[in-house]
């Protein structure tokens, strides 16, 4: 009998055990976290919506915890939406959180077009109500109403100007013998899956003021997407293209910046860059295929490949800085400048005429696999006229060494010394240390600003790459 009541005590003490436990807290003083108290949205263009932001309340007791509801104040006119462990808004009532567990809050956005063409914020809360206390976490975004194109084709020549962003959908075509002309300080957003392609005219209109340059990239503004490479495909310029003209561009963050193929088809190089900066291009910044391009203080920094110039063609690059890091988005497995005068095809090369000159330029690269920063390639008896002077690169086999390739005023292994890279920080300054041996060993090549605008000397001599030590 004593063992019997013994168990009996035993079982039921394991059972008032079991019931506390898998009770409700019901205290005011319950431990319960939430993982953030503000959600901030980026710059969101008005109608397209944005990412989906999220917080985590999490019961940090030995018992459940019923969180009587989830509300969001602005109700079904809030420009947010809110799904709580599965569950849609605006208001989720009756939840529970298991002992030492938590439960997701997801919230999205979208912002409906006013007449206004400046930034505005949209504001609302969200309630957390639990054991008699509320709880809040502010919600606050940045809406921008915008020109939105889906599947946009010039037909006509049309004119960009500065009033509001422009963001692509689906795809921008410029017909044949068509221009699009975009004028100072236009943004131009781009969706992850529209391409630019031209077949007629591009001319892009920058000015040197920051604010009055124009830009290229995704559409994607929110923390961390805004910094990923390939966040849109980029521009291709189709055979047909002709007479293309961008001074002070800005491309970050494309799958490849610029695509060109074929000769122009007319005297004019196919694509002129003045004071141009690509960067972060995942795959290339520059890639041709047999095509014609004359670049002046130009920044091509840290795409996967940096020129891919392809199958001959007509180049002038002066005073442009090539440079690549290894970092966190893109390795450094390429050298900055790699030129062929073939492709192959079925495994056999298949040559053109190359004439390409490099002037007064940086190539360069670190942290990476490379050795050889300037690879050029030969096959075949076609036209092949290579010119370096007076650059500053990084290499260990020269280009000089093959025939067609002169190269005069080089130097060779030292460091341009950068004003500052941060790899961690995803920080560069291309800019000269007054220390680099960059300065002052230029050419005259009748170039009389630099990528800032700022100017530069015709004697004494002027500094390599494309910006000049002021």
């Amino acid at each position: 009998m004593k063992i019997l009541s013994s168990l009996l005590i035993l079982s039921l003490c394991i059972l008032l055990f079991a019931c506390k436990k898998e009770s409700f807290i019901t205290s005011p003083d319950a431990q319960v976290t939430l993982s953030a108290d503000t959600l901030k949205f980026d710059t969101v263009f008005t109608t397209a919506g944005s990412i989906t932001g999220t917080f985590k309340i999490l019961n940090e007791n030995n018992q459940k915890l019923r969180i009587a509801s989830v509300k969001l104040m602005g109700g079904n006119s809030s420009a947010y939406k809110i799904n709580v462990d599965g569950f849609t808004g605006p208001e989720v009532n009756d939840l529970e959180i298991a002992a030492n567990d938590s439960m997701y809050v997801f919230v999205s956005v979208i912002i409906n077009q006013n007449a206004n063409n400046l930034p505005f914020i949209v504001q609302d809360s969200i309630k957390i109500s639990y054991n008699g206390i509320d709880r809040w976490v502010q919600l606050e975004a940045w809406g921008q109403n915008a020109h939105f194109f889906r599947n946009k084709r010039v037909i006509a020549n049309e004119t960009w100007i500065n009033d509001l962003p422009y963001v692509i959908l689906g795809y921008l075509l410029v017909d044949t013998n068509k221009t699009l002309t975009v004028n100072k300080g236009c943004r131009i957003y781009v969706h992850a899956d529209a391409p630019l392609i031209v077949d007629g005219t591009l001319n892009v209109n920058g000015l040197k003021d920051s604010a009055d340059r124009v830009y290229f990239r995704g559409d994607r503004l929110d923390d961390p997407y805004k910094d990923f490479p390939a966040s849109w495909p980029g521009i291709y310029f189709s055979p047909s293209s002709k007479d293309n003209v961008f001074n002070y561009a800005v491309l970050k963050n494309s799958y490849q910046a610029l695509a060109l193929q074929d000769p122009s088809v007319n005297a004019n190089p196919k694509l002129r860059l003045n004071e141009c900066i690509i960067d972060n291009a995942y795959d290339a910044g520059i890639i041709t295929i047999n095509s014609s391009v004359q670049a002046r203080n130009c920044l091509v920094s840290n795409c996967g490949k940096n020129l891919y110039l392809l199958k001959g063609g007509d180049y002038q690059f002066t005073h442009c800085t090539v440079a690549s890091y290894s970092n966190n988005y893109i390795p450094h497995r390429d050298p900055v400048l790699f030129l062929s005068n073939y492709i192959k095809v079925n495994n056999l090369p298949v040559p053109a005429n190359l004439n390409a000159s490099f002037r007064n330029c940086i190539f360069w690269g670190e942290n990476g696999l490379v050795d050889d920063e300037v690879v050029v390639l030969k096959s075949g008896s076609t036209v092949f006229n290579v010119t370096f002077d007076a650059n500053l690169w990084k290499v260990v086999s020269s280009p000089a060494n093959i025939a067609g390739v002169t190269a005069s005023a080089i130097i060779n292994n030292q460091s341009p010394q950068f004003d500052s890279i941060n790899t961690n920080r995803q920080f560069y300054d291309f800019r000269l240390k007054a220390t680099s041996p960059a300065i002052n060993k230029g050419v005259n090549a009748g170039v009389t600003i630099d990528l800032d605008g700022k100017p530069r000397p015709l004697g004494p001599l002027p500094d390599l790459g494309c910006y000049e030590k002021q």
